[in-house]
C-alpha cells in the first residue's frame, strides 16, 4: 500500500507507533538511533519491529550533515525534537523544505511546537494528566489515575500516522509540495475522552471520576456498574436501555434462568419499557444485585461465548495472556515470529491490518541494521547536492 513511500523515523517514544504504522502499510522505515543507544528494551522492540536501524549521531556536524544527505530522497520525515534538543536545529521547517520541498515532516511533542508549552518535558503520566483522562479514571473520592501501561505516546503516534497520510495524500491529489504536521500528544489523548462533552451539551453536567460505575445516565444521578467481577477476572456490561440494551438484557435474563440463577427484581421488569434514564439508584441496585452474583459464577470465556450467541452487549476484561492465546487472534494469523539478537524466535504483533485479503508479514527483525553509505546508495543520493543548498539565516546549521 505504501511500498513507494520512504519514512524516517528520528523519534522517541512518543512518535515510535507513527512510523511503526507506516512501516506495517508497506513503507520503508529507517529508525534513527545515536551509536550506543539501547534497542533491547521491550517497548523498543516493539514499536519498533519492521523499520531497519540506522546509526546516526545527530548531535555531531557529521552526524547532520548525513541527515540532510538524507532526508533529501525521503517522504516522510518523523521527529519528537524540542527547542532544547541538541538535534533540534536539523529540524527547521524552512531549512527542510529547502532541502526537500516535496517532505512531509511530522513533529510529534508533548505540547507541539507552538505555544508556552512548547518546550516543556513530559512523561507518560504529566501527558495523561494535561489531556484529562485522569481527571475521569479513578474512583469518585480517591485521587486521578492511569492506566498501568502508558498510553499516551499511542494516542500520539496514531494520530501522527493519520496526519502523515492526510499530508501524502494531499500532495499526490494536488500534485503540491510538503507539509509540517505538527502533533501535540496532549491535543491527542484529549480524544480519549470525546464523549465528555457530549454530557456538557445534552445535560449540563461534567463528568467525574467513577470507578467501576457509569454516570450521567440517570436524571435522577442512579450510576451503573460497568465493571464487575467474575469466576477468573472481570466483565465488561452495562444494563442499558435502547433496541439493543433491551434485548442484551431480554437475553441475560433468559441465561440466568436457564442457569436456575435466581432474578430477584428482574423477574418483575418489562424490558420493552425499561428506561434507564429514569431509574433511581434503589431500583438499579436491585437490579443489579442478582446480575452481579451471577456473574461470579461465570468465566470470562464462557461469557464472550454467550454474549456472541446471544447477541449481548459486553465482553470479558482480557489480560495480556488473554490477548496472546485469543483464538480470533490466532486464527486470522496476527502474530509473527522474528529472530532476536540472538537468533531465537521472538513473538511480534503482526501488520495491524489486511489487505486484499492478505496481511503483509514483518520484513525486518528489531534492530536490523543499515550503514549510511549503502542507505544513500539505495537512495541514488547526490552526496554533495545538499552543500549547495543555501541554509536561511534565522536557523542556523552550527
Amino acid at each position: 500500500m505504501l511500498a513507494a513511500y520512504r519514512v524516517l523515523d528520528v523519534s522517541n517514544r512518543t512518535g515510535w507507533l507513527a512510523g511503526r504504522l507506516l512501516a506495517d502499510l508497506g513503507a520503508d522505515v529507517i529508525k534513527v538511533e545515536a551509536p550506543g543507544a539501547s534497542i533491547d528494551g521491550a517497548d523498543w522492540q516493539a514499536y519498533n519491529v519492521n523499520k531497519r536501524l540506522l546509526r546516526l549521531d545527530l548531535e555531531t556536524i557529521a552526524g547532520q550533515l548525513a541527515f540532510d544527505r538524507l532526508i533529501a530522497g525521503f517522504d516522510v520525515l518523523i521527529e519528537s525534537a524540542q527547542p532544547n534538543d541538541p538535534c533540534s536545529r536539523c529540524f527547521g521547517v524552512e531549512r527542510l523544505k529547502q532541502i526537500n520541498p516535496r517532505l512531509i515532516h511530522v513533529s510529534v511533542t508533548p505540547f507541539g511546537s507552538s505555544g508556552p508549552r512548547a518546550d516543556w518535558l513530559a512523561s507518560d503520566i504529566e501527558m495523561m494528566a494535561a489531556g484529562g483522562a485522569m481527571s475521569l479514571a479513578g474512583e469518585p473520592k480517591g485521587k486521578p489515575m492511569r492506566v498501568s501501561v502508558p498510553q499516551s505516546h499511542c494516542w500520539a503516534g496514531a494520530q501522527a500516522a493519520v496526519g502523515a497520510l492526510m499530508a501524502l495524500f494531499h500532495r499526490t491529489v494536488s500534485g503540491g509540495g510538503g507539509q509540517h504536521v505538527d502533533v501535540s500528544a496532549q491535543s491527542a489523548v484529549i480524544l480519549a475522552l470525546s464523549h465528555a462533552p457530549a454530557f456538557w451539551d445534552m445535560e449540563g453536567t461534567v463528568p467525574t471520576r467513577a470507578g467501576a460505575y457509569i454516570t450521567g445516565r440517570s436524571i435522577n444521578g442512579a450510576r451503573y456498574r460497568a465493571f464487575w467481577p467474575c469466576a477468573d477476572g472481570y466483565i465488561n456490561f452495562v444494563l442499558y436501555g435502547g433496541p439493543a440494551g433491551r434485548r442484551t438484557n431480554v437475553q441475560l435474563v433468559a441465561w440466568m434462568r436457564e442457569r436456575g440463577a435466581d432474578l430477584g427484581a428482574l423477574e418483575q421488569v418489562d424490558w420493552k419499557r425499561f428506561d434507564p434514564k429514569i431509574a433511581t439508584q434503589e431500583e438499579v441496585d436491585a437490579l443489579e444485585r442478582p446480575v452481579a452474583a451471577f456473574f461470579m459464577r461465570i468465566a470470562k470465556s464462557e461469557f464472550l461465548e454467550q454474549a456472541s450467541q446471544r447477541e449481548m452487549l459486553g465482553y470479558p476484561v482480557s489480560t495480556m495472556p488473554d490477548i496472546a492465546s485469543d483464538p480470533q487472534l490466532t486464527a486470522r494469523n496476527f502474530w509473527q515470529d522474528l529472530p532476536d539478537s540472538q537468533g531465537e524466535p521472538q513473538r511480534h504483533c503482526g501488520s495491524f491490518a489486511i489487505i486484499d485479503r492478505v496481511r503483509a508479514p514483518l520484513r525486518h527483525f528489531p534492530g536490523k541494521e543499515v550503514d549510511i553509505e549503502g542507505l544513500l546508495a539505495e537512495l541514488g543520493t547526490d552526496g554533495h547536492a545538499v552543500e549547495r543548498i543555501d541554509i536561511t539565516e534565522e536557523v542556523p546549521f552550527v
